[in-house]
């Protein structure tokens, strides 16, 4: 049953192939009856029929004569009318002297019905009234001799549309199974290369990801194709690149840890009381050190995941200024002057977990590799839809050579093998990412050292 019930696109499209028959089927119940009431005001039957009843009786005198032959016709009409099963009801004919207004011929009932009969004069006309909410048309035609009238069931608009409805619907289920059928046979066929596509899919081994390589000849799946080979190369660079991560993480992370390994032997051994301060001196920047890489390895993880945070209201300079502080103990021990150039207020809404990636650890490489007595400047400003933050230094710059590549992970230029882990800047550059913006390296402080520049998309906040 489950099965059964699982939507299909063949079932899908027999369904629609059976939904346009109905909409024929309405569509051609429509035209009839528009037909049909073009016609009744047009071209009324009605009229006719009396004018050739009126007409054929005028070569008689007699009355019974006449009175037998509307008498005739009366039963003749409604005889064919209880044959057809078309029009409701009965007809009616009522024949009367037109020189003394005497009835020469009327049915039984039609005095009972009390209708009201249009009034007698020369010629024809056709007039609708209601009796007893039913309602009727009456036709009254008057020459030199007879006048007749015929009172007839008028036939509701509800009345055709059901007739029309189940005359039209046989003709539309003798011709589904012959749509229908085709229809599915082509669909089935149709999805057939998709469905090998699919099966080619699922015998693939879990680590495969090279490209599907299924030569697609139909225009409609070369795009399908396409895709799943460029999803599936995203994939493969993915998976490269956090490989790539992972062993240099553990070769980063192995230095350190051999050092700490070394000291506390050191400390642990040695008798020199010299020696064993040395090695707890060594010991403590080699657990900083450690600390410090975790730490980044969860940032750079951590801005890697795709489950985002909701934007957040700030006031982006007031916040600037608190980054600015927590910097500022350091920076006055090595006596770099620390500078901010921003607004009072700067409210926006944005991704703070990025944001303070971004700030921290461009304010820490600025304050860790600027020489003491140097100077760092810190500004930020709104350009139309755009937060721009700098951060500048005056110390010993980038080369540039390097600086195509030091957005690279665990990348270490000249100077800071000794106390850098090469992923500051790969976090700015994924958190800048993750805002919808980008970083570049831009000019130092007074023609020296190196700046960087982020440009955030921010929505302006309350």
């Amino acid at each position: 049953m489950r099965r059964l019930a699982e939507p299909t696109l063949v079932r899908r499209s027999v369904v629609s192939v059976t939904a346009a028959f109905v909409l024929v089927w309405a569509v051609l119940l429509g035209y009839n009856f528009f037909n049909y009431k073009q016609a009744i005001t047009n071209d009324p039957g009605l009229l006719k029929y009396g004018d050739a009843l009126l007409e054929s009786l005028t070569p008689i005198t007699d009355p019974a004569q006449a009175a037998a032959a509307v008498a005739a016709t009366n039963h003749w009409t409604n005889i064919r009318r209880r044959q057809i099963g078309l029009l409701p009801g009965a007809s009616m004919h009522e024949l009367r002297d037109s020189a003394t207004g005497q009835v020469v011929y009327a049915p039984a009932g039609l005095e009972e019905l009390d209708i009201p009969l249009p009034p007698l004069r020369e010629g024809s006309a056709l007039s609708e009234s209601v009796v007893q909410g039913k309602p009727y048309r009456i036709y009254a035609g008057r020459n030199a001799r007879w006048t007749l009238r015929i009172v007839d069931n008028k036939r509701t608009d509800a009345d055709y549309l059901t007739y029309n409805g189940r005359y039209l619907l046989p003709y539309l289920l003798l011709a589904a199974p012959f749509v229908l059928l085709p229809v599915w046979l082509s669909v089935r066929n149709g999805l057939r290369p998709l469905q090998q596509l699919a099966s080619r899919i699922a015998q693939r081994g879990k680590d495969d990801l090279q490209p599907v390589g299924f030569h697609a000849r139909h225009r409609e799946l070369k795009p399908l194709e396409q895709s799943l080979d460029h999803f599936l190369a995203q994939l493969r660079q993915k998976v490269e690149r956090e490989r790539a991560f992972v062993q240099d993480a553990a070769h980063e992370i192995r230095t350190p840890l051999a050092v700490i390994n070394a000291q506390a032997h050191v400390m642990a051994r040695s008798q020199s009381a010299a020696e064993r301060t040395q090695a707890q001196a060594h010991l403590e920047q080699a657990i900083a050190r450690t600390s410090h890489l975790a730490q980044q390895l969860l940032d750079l993880a951590a801005l890697d995941d795709a489950q985002r945070p909701a934007p957040r209201e700030l006031d982006v300079a007031q916040w600037l200024r608190g980054v600015l502080a927590q910097a500022a103990p350091e920076a006055m021990a090595r006596q770099i002057e620390l500078s901010l150039d921003a607004p009072d207020s700067l409210p926006a809404r944005l991704d703070l977990p990025a944001l303070e990636s971004i700030a921290h650890n461009l304010i820490d490489n600025a304050v860790r590799y600027t020489p003491a007595g140097g100077n760092v400047a810190v500004a930020l400003r709104r350009e139309g839809a755009l937060l721009h933050l700098s951060v500048q230094d005056d110390g010993p710059g980038i080369p540039a050579a390097d600086r195509d590549r030091v957005f690279e992970r665990f990348y270490r230029g000249a100077g800071q093998a000794a106390t850098g882990s090469g992923l500051g800047l790969a976090i700015v550059r994924q958190a800048a990412l993750r805002l919808g913006g980008q970083v570049r390296v831009c000019a130092g402080l007074g023609g020296r050292g190196v700046g960087f520049g982020v440009d955030i998309p921010s929505a302006p906040g309350t």
